[in-house]
């Protein structure tokens, strides 16, 4: 009977050793399929990354080449201009390095590039006036072109220079055929429109562009001191370059332009630490 039985001990040891051999070979097949996987995604976010990193890029030299605004050199705004650009660079440089060395710096080289992301991101949310994000001394916030044209010097140099810069003349030979209406629907640069002419609560009478006739009983007199319709002259020189209108089209017209750039920064910095944070998890994985 032991005889008998020693075959059926052997088929069932045999049979269990088999099965032990399947299962580890499942279990070894779902790990290869699923780090596979992780590589395959980790491969793909590398290549988001990059394309990021040549926006930034692209960015950057669209900073580096563009126009200076009439009248920033006054508040050395280029210089700020060319400072981004050229730190965009290096973030773009950093993180396309971080990317290519993760599999051998792993935690070194997220730490490196999430310091420039974040004070990338932070700066992006103090462009465009976040609450708490903006300051009086940080240059190019709201807050701070506010200041600026409260400032009596900086408004009469900024003022001065607007003068110079002949953007009312021309307003003038461009206007020069059109008739009222035909002004009253023209469209105007925030300067154009707040340095130029009188508000529009006015109600003055048309003649040119830069010449308009104030009309008895128009307005009502208790809103003339509250309002711009007092301070604008008819003369080339003056005009409503004293008015609040001509301060606040100053700083709508600096202010859209930084608060794009800071959208810009917001947007590239965010996607680019959330892929960095990826990347860094699938490689902690992988190992």
């Amino acid at each position: 009977m032991a005889e008998n039985s020693n075959p059926a001990e052997a088929l069932a040891v045999r049979t269990t050793k088999e099965t032990t051999k399947t299962n580890k070979g499942i279990v070894e097949n779902t790990k290869s399929d699923k780090g596979a996987q992780v590589r395959k995604y980790a491969g793909l976010l590398s290549i988001f990354t990059f394309v990021l990193s040549v926006l930034i890029i692209a960015v950057a030299i669209w900073l580096l080449y563009m126009r200076d605004y009439d009248c920033e050199k006054l508040l050395r705004l280029p210089r700020l201009q060319m400072g981004i650009g050229i730190g965009l660079i290096f973030v773009s440089l950093i993180s396309n390095i971080v990317v290519f060395l993760r599999s051998r710096f792993a935690v070194p080289g997220f730490f490196i590039v999430m310091v420039p992301l974040i004070v990338m991101f932070t700066m992006g949310l103090a462009l465009v006036g976040a609450n708490k994000m903006e300051s009086k001394r940080l240059v190019a916030t709201p807050m701070w072109f506010r200041e600026k044209i409260r400032n009596h010097d900086d408004w009469e140099n900024i003022k001065s220079c607007i003068f110079s810069s002949g953007t009312c003349d021309d307003l003038v030979s461009r206007s020069l055929n059109l008739k009222a209406f035909d002004f009253s629907i023209k469209k105007l640069s925030s300067i154009e429109s707040g340095c130029c002419k009188p508000p529009s609560i006015c109600q003055m009478e048309y003649v040119n562009a830069t010449f308009w006739i104030k009309v008895d009983g128009a307005v009502d007199e208790s809103q003339l001191q509250y309002s711009d319709c007092a301070t604008w002259r008819n003369d080339p020189s003056s005009l409503c370059y004293n008015c609040g209108s001509c301060r606040r089209g100053f700083v709508r017209i600096m202010e859209s332009k930084w608060r794009n750039l800071g959208v810009l920064l917001i947007l590239m910095g965010l996607l680019l630490v959330i892929a960095h944070i990826l990347l860094f998890v699938m490689v902690m994985w992988e190992r």
